[in-house]
Formats: structure tokens, C-alpha cells, sequence
């Protein structure tokens, strides 16, 4: 079920344009009644939907330039463990599942090369890692977005 639908997507939209927005910016902004939009944002919040806060700070920002995606091969008797080791580096911003050769994708940042070779080896050093393959990024083409998902959901696309 879809969690969002088109009045949420008009207000999610004038939050991308104006973040610090008060619920009284935001009624106006979308032409709808303060409550319904202070409901609509008390839903949210209550409901864990929107992305926390720390997802808005660049790690660039806080003296880590580089990143990695490094594919993980792990035991499979061991991945919980795994996930709950890597969850305590804190370079390791993001763990998926993925299908295919590998079975972990991780991204990671650090200051530099020397930096990411000790992270990239402290990976290495989990019980239940086998293997990784390192793919530094040299440039980032797009940036991560929903917005054209949400202009498409309010109905511009």
C-alpha cells in the first residue's frame, strides 16, 4: 500500500522548497487548512516515514571527501552477526542485501585512501566476512533523490 498520496506529495513538495517551513508556511504554500497539514505531519512523524534528520548532514562535511561501495561476501551462518559488527564502524553509513556475486553492499566514507584502506580492512577483520571488492566513487552524477517521484505522485509528471 501506498504510504503517500497526492496531497501528501503537494505538501512533501513544499517541504523539498523550503525545509524549515513552519505547519502554518506549509498550509499556505499548498493552499489547505493548517490541521490538515499538521495532521498529515503528525502522521509522519508518529509513523517514522520521513528520513531522520543526520541523512541531510554531507559526510564531505564533517572531513570525510571519500566514498566507497565495497561488496561484501559473507557466511551466510553469520550474516546477522556480520550486520550487527559493521553497524559499530562508524564509516559504514549504509548495509544492503544484495542478489548476485556478493552479498552485502556497503557504503562507506573516509578521509582519504590511507583512511579507507583501515576501514576496508577492519570489514575485512569481521567474523563471517569472506571477501570484498572496493569500488571507490570518483564522481557522483546523480545525486540520491526522490524528488521527480514526488512531482510525478503530486500529479506535474
Amino acid at each position: 500500500m501506498d504510504r503517500f498520496d497526492r496531497t501528501d506529495a503537494r505538501i512533501l513538495r513544499a517541504l523539498c522548497d523550503f525545509p524549515r517551513a513552519t505547519g502554518v508556511q506549509l498550509a499556505g504554500l499548498v493552499g489547505m487548512a493548517r490541521n490538515t497539514v499538521q495532521t498529515r505531519l503528525g502522521r509522519w512523524d508518529a509513523e517514522s516515514v520521513l528520513a531522520p534528520f543526520d541523512r541531510r548532514v554531507a559526510p564531505r562535511d564533517l572531513g570525510f571527501p571519500l566514498r566507497a561501495y565495497i561488496a561484501t561476501v559473507v557466511d551466510q551462518h553469520a550474516l546477522e552477526q556480520v550486520v550487527t559488527s559493521l553497524a559499530e564502524i562508524p564509516e559504514v553509513l549504509e548495509v544492503v542485501g544484495i542478489s548476485g556475486a556478493a552479498d552485502l553492499q556497503i557504503l562507506a566514507v573516509a578521509a582519504d585512501a590511507d583512511d579507507l584502506y583501515r576501514i576496508a580492512g577492519a570489514i575485512l577483520a569481521v567474523p563471517g566476512v569472506e571477501r570484498t571488492t572496493v569500488s571507490v566513487v570518483m564522481h557522483e552524477a546523480i545525486e540520491y533523490r526522490t524528488r521527480p517521484l514526488i512531482d510525478r505522485l503530486a500529479g506535474d509528471r
